[in-house]
């Protein structure tokens, strides 16, 4: 079986000690290549070349933005039952979409997790998101994608990854935290949530697209606002029409309690397996996906793409 290992050597927890004990882990089960991303964007060309080449699987070893890289290079021609298998090895800050999936959250966890569902020949196909913007591509995200205050955090976080300080989860809070007070517009809401056959939703200061649950993590601690989000389903959209501190830490606190429901409030906007979304801006906005900043925009659609890919798990 051929695979290729993508492996980002800038993860948060990769060291390349570990790496090549991964690279032994799988030498009896597999023909594998290792290929070490160099830039941003590398992982899709990577994966891109694996798909045009045959590899049976490609393997990520990374964080969330090295997986939903390497997703949009094997979907780069959209899906098919003959593209390579994904396997993830998650060695990022949060890792998500590896936590969603319900594998282990270090690497060598991960990898026995792996192992074990290759020799079985264990798949699991999943849907996926996408989103695309005017002249913009459409582009594949795995859990989650952001409009408003949460892109703004990540913009700050990665502007603060640059300049070397070291990503983990008191980082986010610290600038959410922040930004909240200092940065961001909470008197001003700017989005719409549009969907296909039914009323508009205005007034928005930000919106969650959810593709599974939980949205993400604080730690350990999942943060939830759409708990009904599932990877067979349709898109989830959480929304909030007010950032005073009240409402906002009422929605914060929902968010991290167990439970089954959407969130309640007057203030609050849930849409639950939803085919496509749209968020229009009435001035440029900040956007995200997978935890990866894209830039600012004016209108975002979102759509839920049914078992577009197999998971080696």
């Amino acid at each position: 079986m051929r695979a290729m290992l993508i492996a980002n050597p800038k993860a948060t927890s990769t060291s390349r000690r570990a790496r090549d004990i991964l690279m032994r882990a799988f030498t009896g089960d597999l023909d594998l290549v290792l290929a070490e991303t160099g830039h941003r964007g590398h992982a899709t060309e990577l994966a891109r070349q694996a798909a045009v080449d045959g590899y049976d699987v490609v393997i990520a070893l990374g964080g969330d933005g090295t997986v939903n890289e390497a997703v949009n290079g094997l979907l780069a021609d959209g899906p098919s039952p003959d593209l390579p298998a994904l396997a993830v090895l998650p060695s990022g800050s949060a890792n998500v979409f590896a936590r969603a999936l319900g594998l282990p959250d270090d690497p060598i966890g991960a990898t026995k997790a792996v192992l074990e569902a290759l020799r079985a020949g264990r798949h699991r196909t999943v849907g996926l998101g996408t989103a695309c913007h005017p002249g913009g591509t459409e582009r594949y995200f795995t859990f989650c994608a952001g409009v408003g205050l949460d892109a703004e955090v990540v913009r700050e976080v990665e502007r603060r990854r640059e300049a070397g300080v070291r990503a983990d989860p008191s980082l986010y809070v610290r600038t959410a935290v922040r930004h909240f007070f200092s940065g961001t517009d909470r008197r001003r809401p700017a989005l719409t949530l549009e969907q296909p056959g039914r009323p508009p939703k205005s007034g928005l200061f930000l919106a969650f697209i959810s593709n599974t649950s939980p949205w993400t993590f604080m730690g350990r601690l999942p943060v939830n606002p759409s708990p009904k989000a599932t990877f067979g389903r349709g898109l989830d959209v959480f929304g909030i029409r007010s950032l005073e501190v009240g409402p906002t830490l009422g929605a914060l606190a929902q968010m991290l309690t167990a439970r089954t429901r959407p969130l309640q409030g007057r203030h609050v906007v849930n849409v639950h397996d939803a085919a496509e979304v749209t968020l229009r801006a009435e001035r440029p906005v900040a956007f995200q996906l997978d935890g990866d900043y894209l830039g600012e925009q004016h209108s975002v659609t979102f759509r839920s793409v049914p078992k577009a890919i197999r998971i080696v798990i």
